[in-house]
């Protein structure tokens, strides 16, 4: 599907009906990452429509040289929720850099935006962070990748298994030739956001943060300070996880993400 926002046509695949959920894939890849992680919450906790938009200069959503920086692209986001959802109750999550956004989105919608999920979110600065770390590699692996496709895997996972190398081919390596790579760098050569994501303790609904332990990327230590922020957050640091969480702790994310839609509708009706 498409929307034209601003003269950007986004790209975007859309599935389920319900209470709108808006979910923002990280930097590098496109929605099917994100959109292939989150598919079987859904089949448990039905009820939500699922809106996975490619961000400008990934997947099929171009970077016009009017985006810029963070904030075209966070103005953007914006103009595809008026599009898409219009101004009734939605819920945001992001994963990495989508979670920096995602945090953006609900400060500036805090009414709207009524469950937020941020999953190894990044955010203005790189704090403290472990130095990559192989816990399980299962022996005799055959990658069979491109060198810069299998030196992205083996950088990006900690856990490297059959069926963490599937995950990678199946919904990661296909986004490689679609990003434009160019538009990346003019976009996050202006990343802090002129209002940072600073969100005040007065957001009233359910948050929930979850971090990887072996996390080289963002860290576990910042994504955690974060809990402080959200006065109805749950925290998890997840052993076994890097930045490739979803795909290293799926029962166990599954079942946080489950029970914070829970807490979203049971926050709603009251």
């Amino acid at each position: 599907m498409e929307a034209t926002v601003r003269g950007v046509p986004v790209h975007y695949v859309e599935s389920g009906s319900g209470t709108p959920v808006l979910a923002l894939h990280g930097a590098g890849v496109d929605h099917r990452e994100i959109a292939h992680a989150l598919e079987p919450v859904f089949t448990a906790a039905p009820g939500f429509r699922r809106l996975y938009p490619d961000l400008p200069g990934m997947g099929l959503t171009p970077a016009a040289a009017t985006i810029a920086s963070n904030d075209d692209v966070l103005d953007l986001l914006l103009g595809f929720i008026d599009n898409t959802i219009g101004s009734g109750p939605l819920l945001v999550l992001g994963h990495s850099y989508g979670g920096y956004l995602a945090r953006a989105i609900a400060q500036r919608r805090p009414e709207q935006v009524t469950g937020l999920a941020l999953i190894c979110p990044v955010g203005a600065h790189t704090g403290r962070v472990p130095e990559h770390t192989v816990l399980v590699s299962s022996a005799g692996l055959a990658v069979e990748l491109s060198p810069e496709l299998e030196s992205s895997y083996r950088g990006y996972f900690v856990v490297q298994t059959a069926e963490t190398l599937r995950r990678f081919r199946d919904v990661v390596a296909p986004s490689a030739s679609l990003v434009d790579e160019s538009a990346l760098a003019r976009i996050f050569s202006r990343w802090e956001l002129q209002e940072r994501p600073q969100s005040v303790k007065t957001y009233p609904h359910p948050v929930l943060i979850l971090a990887g332990r072996q996390d080289s990327t963002a860290g576990y230590t910042a994504p955690a300070d974060l809990a402080g922020q959200y006065p109805r957050c749950t925290l998890a640091v997840l052993d076994h996880a890097g930045h490739a969480l979803l795909h290293e702790q799926p029962t166990l994310a599954h079942a946080l993400l489950v029970e914070w839609l829970a807490r979203v509708r049971e926050h709603s009706a009251t």
